[in-house]
């Protein structure tokens, strides 16, 4: 199994249209009654469930779980603080940040525009 610490280390998702809780498992680093426990916890996780309730997961399932195991294992969110910071709240809160950051270096650069052009 790959480590917990290591998303870059994961291999590469195959262009498929569906996989099964085993491939995703192997492609995310996470065993699968873990992945049906973060269904329960994260509403975004739906994958879809065919004959004999068998789930088959989309592309962007997995890389939405691949974004859950980094905040989890990676970054040491909570459940409830990944669940969060999935939402759009934490969207909002690094919107204003980021704006913050940009007025300050736009009034940087017009600082050094300033003094070549001076």
């Amino acid at each position: 199994m790959l480590e917990a610490s290591n998303n870059n280390e994961l291999p590469p998702i195959p262009g498929k249209r569906y996989f099964t809780i085993g491939e995703v498992s192997e492609l995310c680093g996470v065993k699968p009654h873990v992945l049906r426990y973060w269904e329960q916890e994260f509403p975004q996780l739906k994958p879809v469930k065919r004959r004999g309730n068998r789930r088959y997961y989309q592309r962007h399932d997995v890389l939405l779980i691949r974004q859950i195991r980094a905040l989890l294992y990676e970054q040491g969110f909570t459940i409830g603080g990944a669940r969060q910071q999935l939402s759009g709240d934490a969207i909002k809160e690094d919107l204003s940040e980021t704006r913050q950051i940009v007025r300050q270096l736009r009034g940087e650069l017009e600082e050094i525009l300033a003094i070549l052009n001076g």
